[in-house]
């Protein structure tokens, strides 16, 4: 077994406990000395931070929102109150894409750099990684830390990056270069796969030895498409510029969390509370410090408004002993119809089961509408085919409704007494709503 850190990643659960304990403690320390925000906030909620001593005492403590960042910053305040350390400290700014308001801003210092980069090291060697390698980063080089994060933690396990940024990029690239592996989104490795077959390079045949999902949640039914056409393992990593950085190793049961340098713990908003191990919920995240070290941003129960499941905190089959979560979703992909939540991954598996594919590209788009009675909702589907006129739509709308309805019964006997209706849309190539719109697409629209 390949580790980046052995001795971390390996250790026994009750030495990592210990570890992150410790890290708390002085975590808190720091936030109350260095955090304009975090002294004001202690105060203010008359928690006096000695009394933060283990895992058990985050749990009592407020949870934090994106929301609450933005009210603690420009333009709303005339100091960055998140900020943990001097100006002269910050190497780099960093903000989030703003999609759901003011963009978030961040501060790193060269030592949350080097963390960053661990972090994505860890999960890199976990997937087979290593020195050698030449991976092509399709991920954007800007204001977000995913790519730039890729990149110094391949300079740290020998790795050749091909910084693409975009997946766009000429297919000579494959041919010159011969990457062994590709850092992308789920469609963007398709795209590239129909690309490369119509300049008559076979994807299969190509110096491609695996694959890693960055930048979004996805259905297991696409992983295995991309798996197919590539023909080789696909492995999933989930990131934010909050710091999460957690991935698969090459078991493929969940994504491994690096313990010792982020908690994370589940929340039920709605019960108002943490949930057990094997239950769905919010992901809350709190920065862990090493004793000694500088932080410009802090967390302490910051809520990502993503959900998971923590699965297990046992030892992997790999060796690792960092616990291990479902396949992040996100919460504003998320809706609800008749009182059940269904996600834009849940569209997704539908429009994936592999029968379907022999018709459709995989591309998607859904959009929710108000019936015209109270109550009744209208989903519709659009698909986009190969070839619309040779499309089997019987059987595209039979496997989507079956793994649709599978573990929502709800929704079908809502479909059933006609509360619920699902319209099905069969496009040709590029005549989806989104490629008119600049910006991320949004597979999943609520226009009721």
């Amino acid at each position: 077994m390949n580790y980046y850190d052995r001795e971390i990643e390996t250790m026994d659960r009750g030495e990592l406990d210990a570890l992150v304990d410790e890290r708390i403690r002085y975590t808190i320390d720091y936030a109350a000395e260095n955090s304009l925000f975090y002294k004001k906030w202690f105060k203010e909620q008359k928690i006096d931070p000695s009394d933060i001593r283990s895992h058990e005492d985050l749990l009592e403590l407020p949870i934090v929102s994106g929301k609450t960042i933005r009210e603690n910053q420009p333009p709303e305040t005339r100091e960055f109150r998140f900020k943990a350390v001097d100006w002269k400290d910050v190497y780099t700014i960093h903000e989030t894409s703003g999609t759901s308001g003011t963009p978030k801003a961040f501060f790193l210092t060269w030592e949350e750099w080097e963390r960053y980069a661990e972090k994505y090291a860890r999960s890199f060697v976990s997937q087979g990684l290593g020195a050698g390698d030449r991976t092509i980063v399709c991920a954007s080089y800007g204001m977000n830390v995913g790519a730039n994060t890729m990149t110094l933690a391949a300079r740290n396990i020998g790795m050749t990056i091909i910084p693409e940024g975009k997946c766009t990029f000429p297919v000579r690239i494959m041919e010159a270069y011969k990457p062994t592996s590709i850092v992308a989104s789920t469609f963007k490795l398709i795209r590239l796969a129909d690309r490369m077959k119509a300049e008559g390079m076979e994807p299969t045949e190509s110096s491609i030895q695996r694959l890693v999902i960055g930048g979004e949640s996805f259905a297991e039914e696409a992983r295995a498409y991309v798996s197919e056409i590539w023909g080789c393992g696909v492995f999933n990593t989930y990131g934010s510029t909050e710091g999460t950085m957690c991935g698969e190793c090459t078991d493929i049961s969940g994504l491994h969390v690096p313990e010792d340098l982020v908690h994370l713990d589940v929340y039920d908003p709605h019960m108002k509370g943490f949930v057990k191990d094997g239950e769905c919920g919010r992901i809350v995240l709190t920065t862990l410090l090493p004793v000694g070290a500088k932080c410009g941003n802090l967390l302490l129960n910051y809520d990502t408004e993503d959900t998971t499941v923590v699965l297990t905190r046992d030892r992997c089959a790999c060796g690792r002993t960092h616990m291990k979560i479902m396949n992040p979703e996100r919460e504003a992909e998320t809706f609800w119809i008749a009182g059940t939540p269904f996600n834009r991954v849940d569209i997704e598996k539908g429009v994936f089961q592999r029968e379907n594919m022999e018709y459709l590209t995989g591309e998607y788009e859904a959009f929710l509408y108000g019936g015209d009675d109270e109550g009744e909702t209208t989903l519709r589907v659009s698909m986009e085919c190969t070839n619309v006129s040779e499309c089997d739509r019987n059987v595209v709308e039979e496997n989507f409704l079956r793994s649709f309805f599978k573990f929502k019964k709800t929704l079908q006997d809502a479909h059933i007494d006609g509360s619920l209706e699902i319209v099905f849309n069969y496009v040709g190539l590029g005549e989806l709503e989104f490629y008119h719109i600049k910006g991320r697409p949004k597979r999943l629209v609520d226009r009721r």
